[in-house]
């Protein structure tokens, strides 16, 4: 089976090298890059599992890097920066990354962050009963793992995939901020209703939805979401 495969790209070597050796101590495979232009040439070329990305680099910073990338890739993304403001984060979570990581931070932390991404992904192939969800113009095919809106396809992050789909799993049903947040995220994540909010605007977003007169979302204040039930 093969390993895992994350690039790593960030232009401290420091930082490339003490993530490298941790992450091949728990038998995943790197790669390193040490700027933003090298990081979309790889990611084409290698196809990893995981992008580690700093935001703070030469040629193209991650801000960049993650907003070209999500025009054509799914790949999830974690994001490591030293700048820790809520603003930072909010706006790498609105261009598709999937998790943020403030510099300084310990082996626990990353190792902690990384495993539950890939596993968030790799948990997001699991089988359903149901063939499709499908409401008005909107339908999520659970077998190949698409949306379509108006017969056409959406790209969405494994994360918003994931949120998406587990809503459309419970169409109906009122799901909880808690229930969602372990559901996508895991358990660690519990209580991060920030990450929630700013995801499912996002996922909105791309669905052309409005959460003031929402087709498909619904919020049901200070409980969670559902998602209107199908045809």
């Amino acid at each position: 089976m093969r390993k895992p495969r994350v690039l790593v790209a960030d232009d401290e070597p420091a930082i490339r090298k003490f993530v490298r050796a941790n992450l091949e101590a728990r038998d995943y495979e790197t790669i390193l890059v040490p700027d933003g232009v090298e990081a979309l040439a790889a990611i084409e070329k290698e196809i990893p599992d995981l992008l580690i990305l700093d935001l703070m680099m030469p040629k193209m910073d991650g801000f960049e890097v993650c907003r070209r990338l999500r025009e054509w890739s799914q790949i999830p993304i974690v994001v490591l920066s030293a700048r820790g403001g809520e603003m930072d984060k909010v706006k790498c979570l609105e261009m598709g990354a999937d998790d943020y990581i403030t510099k300084p931070f310990g082996v626990d932390e990353l190792l902690a962050r990384v495993k539950a991404v890939i596993r968030r992904v790799q948990s997001s192939k699991e089988s359903t009963s149901l063939p499709a969800y499908a409401y008005s113009d909107l339908v999520v095919d659970f077998v190949n793992h698409l949306v379509k809106l108006q017969g056409e396809s959406i790209n969405l992050t494994a994360t918003e995939y994931r949120m998406l789909s587990y809503l459309a799993m419970n169409a109906g049903r009122v799901i909880t901020a808690t229930q969602l947040l372990d559901h996508v995220w895991g358990e660690e994540y519990s209580g991060s209703d920030h990450l929630l909010q700013v995801n499912i605007g996002r996922l909105r977003q791309k669905l052309g939805d409005n959460a003031r007169e929402p087709r498909y979302i619904q919020t049901k204040a200070g409980i969670g979401y559902m998602l209107t039930r199908a045809n």
